[in-house]
């Protein structure tokens, strides 16, 4: 059995789509479906950046590939060579078309992670994550850790963000304009995660290991390097019901029906049919790190004093 879907110019046959992928319902003919459906939207979000796949071709069950190599793909699928830090060259996937996103479905991608900068300058970010990792806290304290970044962010002169993970967290992103480097833009952010954890110290850490946590949400800088990735918004994610990473309205944050794995792969496309993209309008706020980086200094040394 298998299923045709017109994706744009191309029709890809998607095999076995009755295959349940995620311990049940929903199936990899619905996975492909969604891909299609949601192409429009997510594909802005994809544009030139470098992809990992998470792929799971029997299911969230069994085994996970995580693919970087662009192998015995059709030569229509376009891909980017790729620098590899030890040397070599790798070459990435990009997402140039809904047919791509319909194909790598039916390989059993489940998620795409995308890179935080473009083919035409790998080594410039053009946007910043913010990964809230809570150890414990329920989803009320999550949505207010993002909060309370979004505030310092915006005080720094930053427009920010937010997306559910479709796992536990959310993601605070600031576009950026592509002056500095990573490491640039990784002392920033670390910057950012000090001062805002150091203002509130019972809800928010820095601290890598999970003993050292306290049941604290853990503010992740750590996306914001060459060669990692951060779960690409509208990617399904590899588990139970399918949650989606969905970019959300700020105001959502305030809503306490919000919470970071509601919104499934049977839920966007209706979401995004009634309300549009809210990330739609994210590339026109890019601003630079410059001024927001003195700003950050000036709030360091206020609170050490």
């Amino acid at each position: 059995m298998s299923l045709a879907i017109r994706a744009g110019r191309r029709t890809v046959e998607v095999t076995h789509p009755e295959r349940p992928l995620f311990g049940g319902a929903p199936t990899k003919g619905e996975l492909a479906e969604y891909y299609d459906a949601v192409a429009d939207t997510m594909l802005a979000h994809l544009a030139r950046r470098p992809l990992n796949l998470e792929r799971y071709p029997q299911g969230i069950g069994g085994p996970r590939i995580v693919q970087q190599h662009a192998d015995r793909l059709p030569a229509w699928i376009r891909r980017t060579p790729v620098p590899a830090r030890g040397g070599g060259v790798v070459e990435h996937v990009l997402a140039a078309d809904a047919a791509t996103l319909v194909y790598l479905a039916n390989l059993g991608c489940i998620t795409l992670h995308r890179w935080l900068s473009r083919s035409d300058a790998l080594e410039r970010p053009d946007v910043l994550v913010f990964d809230l990792d809570p150890s414990s806290p329920g989803p009320a304290a999550v949505r207010r850790a993002a909060r309370v970044i979004g505030a310092l962010l915006r005080e720094l002169g930053l427009e920010p963000w937010a997306m559910t993970t479709g796992s536990r967290g959310y993601h605070v992103a600031v576009p950026l304009r592509r002056r500095g480097d990573f490491d640039d833009v990784r002392a920033f952010a670390r910057g950012v995660a000090a001062l805002a954890a150091a203002r509130e110290p019972r809800l928010l850490t820095t601290a890598a290991r999970k003993r050292d946590r306290e049941g604290k949400i853990l503010i992740d800088v750590m996306r914001n390097a060459y060669g990692q990735t951060a779960v690409a918004p509208y990617s399904v994610r590899a588990r139970a019901k399918a949650p989606v990473a969905t970019p959300l309205h700020w105001e959502e944050l305030e809503d306490a029906r919000t919470s970071a794995a509601r919104l499934t792969l049977r839920s966007v496309p209706a979401r995004l049919a009634a309300e549009g993209d809210p990330w739609a309008q994210i590339g026109r706020h890019a601003r630079s790190l410059a001024g927001p980086a003195r700003r950050l200094s000036e709030a360091r040394t206020e609170l050490a004093a």
